[in-house]
């Protein structure tokens, strides 16, 4: 009998009785931990749903309340402004911060140092108290004298006050994140573009930017939530927003604690969706890398 006449199945492995079982790793500890976390999540779930000082009917009483709906609505709006200005703050400051003439980088730098090293409620402060320095804000050109002016106190307002201190801060901390986006679009494809004749404003609208905005969403989206909570601090130069209608209310009925629950109960339905909202920018932007 020749070699060609063998049967496959005389040639076949060992039965899969021999086979060696596949035992899994046991992981007694981490099987212990969970377990350990599980008990400690109950127990404080329970000690916040029997404890009656929570008075959990006076926070469904009050989620609604025309007073917080409305400090809501001044939130939102803040947190919009504030983030509109400094993404366009921060978006020329970036492009200073790379451009080649120190007559711009420097002033960036500068800019960039000292508004992200100063606390908000320090800014918050300094800017509802810019009457102190100076009485009146003014227009004046030579030969004509002074074309209008204004009180201060008239012009800053305690909302205008919050949207350009935070908008300066925001745009801080939106300048490097723009910079850092557009350092990571290889400078070859910028090179490239400029031999086939693009203007550098186009190369930057064509080319740059839309490469750049994979590594710029994910970090404006935490800025814009950690935005949305730090607009809480205009609660101290007496803006409307939720946490100022929150204290309003428990500082005539001295129910703090449910009032206190319902700002976080509103403050974590916004970032929630905006946490949604932000994944769709992300996958939305970086559809391509998902295609290979």
């Amino acid at each position: 009998m020749s070699s060609t006449d063998i049967h496959p199945a005389a040639i076949a492995p060992a039965s899969s009785a021999y086979a060696p079982a596949i035992v899994p790793l046991r992981h007694p500890w981490r099987n212990a931990a969970v377990a350990l976390v599980l008990l400690l999540l109950a127990l404080l779930l329970y000690a916040v749903a029997t404890n009656p000082e929570f008075q959990w009917p006076l926070v469904g009483h009050y989620l609604f309340n025309e007073l917080i709906l409305a400090g809501v609505g001044v939130t939102l709006l803040l947190t919009l402004l504030i983030m509109c200005l400094s993404c366009v703050g921060g978006t020329v400051v970036a492009l200073m911060l790379v451009s080649r003439s120190r007559l711009l980088s420097v002033p960036a730098r500068w800019f960039v140092w000292f508004f992200r090293g100063t606390p908000a409620l320090v800014q918050l402060i300094f800017w509802y108290n810019l009457a102190v320095l100076f009485k009146h804000v003014g227009l004046y050109i030579p030969g004509l004298g002074t074309v209008f002016s204004v009180k201060t106190n008239d012009l800053i307002t305690p909302f205008v006050a919050a949207v350009i201190a935070l908008s300066l801060q925001e745009s801080g901390y939106m300048a490097e994140i723009v910079r850092n986006g557009l350092k990571s679009v290889h400078r070859g494809q910028a090179e490239a573009a400029l031999c086939l004749g693009m203007n550098p404003a186009l190369l930057m609208r064509r080319i740059v930017l839309p490469q750049a905005m994979r590594v710029i969403i994910p970090p404006t989206g935490n800025e814009t939530i950690s935005l949305l909570k730090t607009t809480s601090l205009v609660s101290t130069i007496a803006v409307g927003d939720l946490l100022y209608s929150a204290q309003s209310i428990y500082a005539r009925t001295f129910e703090t604690i449910p009032l206190l629950l319902v700002v976080s109960i509103w403050y974590l339905a916004i970032v929630s969706l905006m946490s949604v909202g932000q994944r769709y920018l992300e996958r939305h932007f970086s559809r391509d890398e998902a295609a290979r």
